[in-house]
Parts: structure tokens; C-alpha cells; sequence
């Protein structure tokens, strides 16, 4: 039976839509207004497809014990169990091929689902490439129905070695390691700060936009990627990168795009440069 693991095409998934082992999970969302995005869900999705909130199952609420440590920023990691129970709401096992979709080109909070579950080892999970967008493009059908919760119990522990909090960033810093800021350049430069209350950078990281993954509202190829991360990995494996963003969700997109392009194994930073900022005592750098 056929598997993804990185990303799934439209008409690939429409043809698998109706299998027993797929569960496909509508990601969309919408920073500072979540609601807007839930309702869209309840107006059309695909067919089937369950529904994930970013703040909700994807993160642990901010400000919470104990999920808080200091430098967890405005999209918590999810506590282990917390998620664990969400993934047995909508049906999954670790058997399950999932699919995750959201809308636009960015696949963010899709991607962060897809890195959720590959913490777990789960391997039969993809992001639908170009979204919610390509689909409806398509003509495919869409659906209204909202799928009764399920009583699956799913088992399993987040690889922590893959994980990393402000401290082990720095000490990976410290000790020549590779840092990338998947943030807009001007963000990362600090020449704008729409969403956090320092602007600037880690000092010693690297920009690497996520949206230049991106050619017409799809991944570009798998090779154009490869040619490019390797060449700003600069002889280092993938392993020896850790990524982040302003709140650890579209760092994700970046680490989709490198396994997609056969480069795997990149960490993350959970907080992110909102976890970063929350320790005023710690450094920050502004431009390129």
C-alpha cells in the first residue's frame, strides 16, 4: 500500500481518500485569529478530514504549568500526553498514514503537525503540497461534516535529542554548530518586529526564509532544494543544524523542506526567537 512521507500531491490523496489506514487533518490557521480559521474548516474541508488548532492540539497553552519553562515562547512544544490524547481523538496509530493541509503556500501549522509526529517516529505522514489552494483549484470535493471524536489510544514518546531549549542553542553556537532563522529577512535583520517585543536575531544564526522553499504555492523540486540547502549547510550533515523562527511553527516548514529534499535529521528550537527574547540578559544582533 502506497506511503508519503513528505509531501502528497492532490490527486495522490484524492485517489486515497476513503482508505481505512489514511486520516487527513485540516491545519489551517490564522495567527491572531484562530477562530477565522476554524469556521472555514466548518464551512468546507476536504472530505473527512478532521480539524487541528495551532494554539489548541498543536501547542501547549501559553503561560501554563508545566509545560512553561522560560524560554518555551508564544507556541509551547505540547506536553507528551496532551497530544498523545488528541492523536487518539482523531483516529490515529502509529500505523496510520496521515495528511495534514492548510491553507495558503506556507503549510505552516501542517508542518508543524507533520515534525509533531515525526517526534514520535511517525513516518507515514505528509503535507499536502500547495494546500488547501490546490485542492480546491482542482475541483475536488469538499465536505461539511464534522467527524465524531475517537476512542484510539496512541502510544508513543518525542525524541528529545531533537529538541532543544535556548541554553543547549547556545551551546550548540558555542561550538561551531549551525543555527537557521526560517523568518523573513527583514525580521530577521530587525528591520520590522510585527509580532514579538525585540526585533533583531540570534547572534550567530543564519536566514534562511522558509518561503524560499516555495515556487508558485508549491514546494519547489526535491533536487533545486538539495543543490541549495546542502550548499548552506557548508559541508556540515543535517544534523548539525538546528532551526527556528519566531515561535517554533514555520521552522517546521523548513525542516519539511529538507527531508523532502533527502536532508534529514535537522533539530529544532522549540522556543524559538519568542523563547529567546524572554530572558532580557540574553544577546541579540540586528542585520544581515
Amino acid at each position: 500500500m502506497t506511503s508519503w512521507t513528505t509531501l502528497i500531491s492532490a490527486e495522490e490523496l484524492a485517489s486515497a481518500l476513503g482508505r481505512d489506514d489514511v486520516v487527513v487533518v485540516d491545519a489551517r490557521s490564522k495567527l491572531g485569529d484562530p477562530a477565522t480559521a476554524e469556521a472555514a474548516y466548518r464551512q468546507a474541508h476536504i472530505p473527512g478530514a478532521r480539524y487541528a488548532h495551532l494554539e489548541r492540539d498543536l501547542s501547549a497553552p501559553e503561560g501554563t504549568a508545566p509545560a512553561m519553562q522560560i524560554d518555551a515562547g508564544r507556541h509551547p512544544w505540547p506536553q507528551l500526553d496532551d497530544f498523545l490524547a488528541v492523536l487518539g481523538r482523531w483516529g490515529i496509530t502509529p500505523q496510520t498514514q496521515v495528511v495534514a493541509y492548510d491553507a495558503g503556500d506556507g503549510a505552516l501549522a501542517a508542518a508543524r503537525l507533520w515534525f509533531l509526529l515525526r517526534m514520535l517516529g511517525h513516518e507515514r505522514v505528509a503535507v499536502l503540497d500547495g494546500g488547501w489552494e490546490q485542492w480546491q483549484a482542482q475541483g475536488l470535493p469538499v465536505d461539511t461534516e464534522v467527524p465524531e471524536p475517537m476512542q484510539t489510544r496512541y502510544t508513543g514518546s518525542f525524541d528529545e535529542s531533537r529538541l532543544l531549549d535556548a541554553a543547549q542553542v547556545q551551546a550548540h553556537l558555542d561550538s561551531g554548530g549551525l543555527l537557521f532563522d526560517a523568518r523573513a529577512a527583514e525580521r530577521f535583520r530587525g528591520d520590522i518586529e510585527p509580532i514579538d517585543r525585540v526585533a533583531g536575531h540570534v547572534p550567530g544564526a543564519r536566514n534562511r526564509p522558509y518561503a524560499s522553499s516555495m515556487r508558485d504555492g508549491r514546494f519547489r523540486p526535491a533536487t533545486d532544494l538539495a543543490a541549495e540547502l546542502t550548499a548552506q549547510l557548508d559541508g556540515h550533515p543535517a544534523s548539525d543544524a538546528v532551526v527556528m523562527c519566531g515561535s517554533g511553527v514555520t521552522a517546521c516548514h523548513l525542516l519539511l523542506a529538507m527531508e523532502h529534499a533527502g536532508l534529514k535529521g535537522a533539530r529544532l528550537f522549540k522556543g524559538s526567537w519568542s523563547g529567546w527574547i524572554a530572558d532580557p540578559n540574553r544577546p541579540v544582533a540586528k542585520g544581515d
